[in-house]
Order: structure tokens, then C-alpha cells, then sequence
């Protein structure tokens, strides 16, 4: 039976809960569109840069840039069968793996993950408009041209983000097509200067310090895609759940490793923008936006602008439409609406803050690092938790939080599923204290391996290990598994408790499956 998706005009009334079947019009194209057009962004050509700011050569850094997307993507891709198996987000479905109250841990993430990046687009898109509009017809960059650049542009993806979903399709329909072409234009513009034979600080991977600049490039560009783990099921519940997997599975990693083209753009401009015009490239005082348009020809300053406009909006609405629906779903007196606006006038602040009083390149490596060390763990919980689930999951039992009542199958102790909990936590902790970030934030344990940034592998490591062995050793009730059993660990035969709540009628969990 055929559907008719909503206008654009009209304001998207869903929050976390179950969108219904008959809503579900999107496919795995749309989630491709989404994922795709929210990194296919200046901001992700700012992150693309760093290889060249930390010293690597372009060949360096450009290997660097291929690991970090490649294992990025395939950490990532999986978590999108959430959305149409459970028709909610991701952080409501990982109550069924840390409890109905634990699932405050993926909402918590996945909100400082889109502040972060909202931040980076906005701040990136202000930049580049504000220095082009200079180079165009001298408006100055002063203090108050950045302040009310960035102000229009956060409230233009504010707007875009209460109407919601479809509204935000379509911005990204628009924007995957126009920066794609506006980034090719850009070698060509830049294709007199560019010199694939650049070196950087280091002559060889033997030069001291090579390697701790290598994996820490590595991890910014892989902090791109993992950022999209905690909200892909923003996006992905409105694609209907009889949708193969593997469709679904694959539109998100190759979305995200069609990024190739803005990480690509950027680290070859940084590379021209060090051998041509270095104080801009200085880590101290990094410019990146400056120095390429100091570096362009007069041409392609307009493209510059259209490129930080379009690409903008698209990082920008992506990540405060999963900020504003996750706050929704902690804070459930608030509207989907209310929590948008509410979180938006919160991020402009920090962006205010953090363009005005900190330093920028430093805030974002810190922060993308950061979120990456703590999403990861928390991301394999999800994914051996499907494993061993089966796929299964109880859609009635995942919205207890959300109608504020008790109960059901991922009840478990009073709300929190101390398995889950502890293996994020502990892996989480674990692995910052391996954190490297030389300047910036060093771990405890951060020199342990000659001074190269370990922290993933042993949160990703940790996690799986330390999941799979506490379900083993304490092992979950049988209902939680659904009607095949479990795969890989035992199950108990402890009860699960019935659903009750303020709707005074309580509700068989076993018997009501959506």
C-alpha cells in the first residue's frame, strides 16, 4: 500500500515514541542523504585538516584520514538497525540493554555529541561567510560581523529543526548534490597549487613523535562518523521495519565513506594553505577558513560562501534535531518542539562561549576525542547486545521511561541493568585514562605506549570482553530474548515484572508485543 509522506510546512509531531507503520515512508536512501549530507560539510573539512596541523606529510596524512574513516564507518554502520526494527531512536532502544533508566547514558551522549558538532558547523559556516563576505565586498571581520553571522545562521537551523524530520530531508536532499559539486569546483581551483609530494614535520614514521601525531589524526577524522552512533535512529525509524538489513546496514557506512570528499578537500588545502601562507596553519593559532581563502583564487570566493551556507545547514540541523529529540525523550514533559528550541538557545550560547573565550582547533580535537573515547564502548554494548538478542526486541517495554511507568522486560533492577552499566562505565573510565593529546588533555596511563593515543582499542577491546562475561556469569532473564532464546550467553529464569503506570491499568509486557 502506497503512502504519502507529510508536507514540508507541517511541524513533525512525533518524539521517541513508536512511529507507526503507516508513517514510515523513508528508505535507505533518505538515511544515506542524511548521513551523507551532514558530514559532507565544511565542518567536516575543518576536521580534515588536522593531519596537516599535527605535522604529517599529505601522503601521511592522507593514510591517516582512510583508517579513520574506514574503521569509523564500519564501527558505526551497524547501529543503524535500531531505528526501523524499534521505530524509536537509538538511546530509547539501548534500554533494553541498560535499562529502562540506563538509557539516560545514550541521551547524554548523543547530546554532547551534537553540541559538539553543531558548534564545529556553525562556527566553520560563520568563518568562511563572514571572511568571504570580506574578501567580496569588505565587510569587516571584526568581533560583531562574526557574533551576528553566527547568530542568523544557528536560528536559520533552529527553524529548520522544529519543523523536523521532512523539513531536514530536504535540506539534505539539496545539500549532498550542491556541496559535492561545489567541493569538485574546488579542485580546480585549487589544482595549480596542490603538491601531492608535500612533507610535513616528520621524514619518516620512525621520526620521534610521528606516531602519536598519526593516531591522534586518525582518531579525529574516525570521531566523525562515530558521532553519528548515538542519534542514527533519528533518522532510521521512519524507514519501515520489514526493510532488509543489509540495505539499511549499508547506506550508513557508505555515506560515511563518501566523505572521502570534504576529508579530501581539506587535508589538500591545509596542505597548500602550510606551504603557501604557514601563519595560518600555526598550532598555536590555527585559521584554517582564513587561510583558504587567502589562499583561492578571487573566483571561488562565492563558492566559498554558498559552500559554508549549504554544508552548514546540513551538519547544523542534523545535529540539533537528534539533540533536541533526545532531550524530549529524557525530559518528557517537554515537546519534541519545546526541547528543540530549549537545547538550541543553549548551543548558541556555547558557541558564543567557545568561538569568544577559548581556543577552537584545541576545544574541538579535546572534545571530538573525548565523546569518541565514551561513545565507542557504549556503541559495541548496543551491538553485541543485538547480537545476542537476536534482533529482538520488546518495542512496548523500550517506551516505560517515556510514559513514566514501571515494570516491563528491561526493568531489571529498579530501572538499570547494572551489566550494561558496568561495561560502559568501565570500559569508558578505562580507556580515558589511555587518552594522549599532547597539550591538551593527557590520561593517567596516556604514556604507556611511547606516547601514542591507545584509548579506542582498549574501550572498544574492554567493553566487548567485559559485556559478554558479566551476561555470561549473571545472566539476564529468558524473557528478554524473546522466543528463540539467547545467542552466546546464558539466560535466567527470573520473572519479569508486569507494566504499570499512570494510565492505572497495567500492562502485560509478555502479552502486548507492538
Amino acid at each position: 500500500m502506497s503512502q504519502t509522506a507529510p508536507a514540508l510546512n507541517e511541524v513533525e509531531q512525533f518524539g521517541v515514541e513508536r512511529i507507526p507503520d503507516a508513517e514510515r515512508t523513508a528508505g535507505p536512501l533518505d538515511l544515506f542523504r542524511l548521513a551523507f549530507g551532514g558530514a559532507n560539510t565544511f565542518a567536516t573539512c575543518v576536521l580534515g585538516a588536522f593531519p596537516i596541523l599535527f605535522g604529517l606529510s599529505f601522503k601521511q596524512g592522507l593514510l591517516a584520514t582512510v583508517l579513520g574513516l574506514v574503521v569509523g564507518s564500519l564501527i558505526l554502520a551497524p547501529l543503524a538497525v535500531f531505528g526501523p526494527r524499534n521505530g524509536t531512536n537509538n538511546a530509547v532502544s539501548s534500554s533494553a540493554h541498560l535499562g529502562v533508566h540506563g538509557r539516560i547514558v545514550g541521551s547524554f551522549l548523543s547530546l554532547l555529541t551534537a553540541i559538539a558538532f553543531f558548534s564545529i558547523s556553525v562556527w566553520s559556516s560563520g568563518d568562511a561567510l563572514v571572511g568571504g563576505a570580506n574578501r567580496l565586498v569588505g565587510l569587516p571581520e571584526s568581533d560583531g560581523s562574526f557574533a551576528v553571522a553566527y547568530g542568523v545562521f544557528a536560528l536559520l537551523v533552529l527553524v529548520v529543526c522544529v519543523y523536523g524530520f521532512r523539513f531536514m530531508l530536504f535540506v539534505n536532499k539539496i545539500a549532498v548534490i550542491a556541496a559535492s559539486l561545489l567541493f569538485v569546483l574546488g579542485f580546480f581551483a585549487f589544482a595549480g597549487d596542490f603538491d601531492f609530494g608535500y612533507q610535513g614535520a616528520f621524514e619518516s614514521m620512525s621520526s620521534p613523535g610521528f606516531w602519536p601525531a598519526f593516531i591522534g589524526s586518525a582518531l579525529i577524522v574516525l570521531s566523525n562518523p562515530v558521532s553519528f552512533g548515538a542519534f542514527l535512529g533519528d533518522w532510521a525509524r521512519y524507514i519501515p521495519a520489514d526493510t532488509p538489513r543489509k540495505r539499511v546496514v549499508t547506506a550508513a557506512f557508505v555515506s560515511q565513506i563518501a566523505t572521502i570528499l570534504p576529508f579530501f578537500f581539506g587535508l589538500a588545502t591545509a596542505s597548500i594553505i602550510a606551504a603557501k601562507a604557514a601563519p595560518y596553519m600555526d598550532p598555536a593559532a590555527p585559521n584554517y577558513v582564513g587561510g583558504l581563502l587567502a589562499t583561492s583564487p578571487t573566483w571561488y570566493f562565492l563558492p566559498v560562501c554558498l559552500l559554508a551556507l549549504i554544508g552548514g545547514m546540513a551538519t547544523g540541523t542534523t545535529a540539533l534535531y537528534g539533540t533536541g529529540l533526545d532531550f524530549s525523550s529524557v525530559f518528557t514533559r517537554f515537546s519534541r518542539v519545546q526541547a528543540t528550541m530549549f537545547i538550541g538557545v543553549l548551543s548558541i550560547a556555547f558557541i558564543f562561549v567557545g568561538r569568544f573565550a577559548m581556543n577552537l582547533a584545541q576545544s574541538i580535537s579535546t572534545f571530538a576525542t573525548l565523546i569518541i573515547t565514551c561513545t565507542a564502548p557504549w556503541m559495541v554494548i548496543m551491538m553485541l547486545g543485538w547480537l545476542t538478542r537476536r534482533g529482538w526486541y520488546d518495542p512496548d517495554s523500550l517506551q516505560v521511561f517515556n510514559r513514566r511507568q514501571r515494570g516491563g522486560r528491561y526493568w531489571f533492577n529498579h530501572g538499570w541493568n547494572w551489566r550494561g552499566m558496568s561495561a560502559w562505565l568501565g570500559s569508558a573510565i578505562l580507556a580515558l585514562m589511555f587518552v594522549n593529546l599532547p597539550g591538551q588533555f593527557v590520561g593517567p596511563l596516556g604514556d604507556v605506549a611511547g606516547g601514542v593515543d591507545i584509548s579506542l582499542p582498549v574501550g572498544l577491546g574492554l567493553a566487548a570482553v567485559a559485556y559478554l562475561g558479566l551476561l555470561w556469569l549473571f545472566p539476564e532473564p529468558r524473557d528478554v530474548y524473546g522466543p528463540e532464546g539467547p545467542r552466546l550467553v546464558r539466560s535466567s529464569d527470573t520473572p519479569v515484572p508486569a507494566i504499570t503506570g499512570e494510565d492505572e491499568q497495567p500492562v502485560q509486557a509478555a502479552e502486548e508485543l507492538v
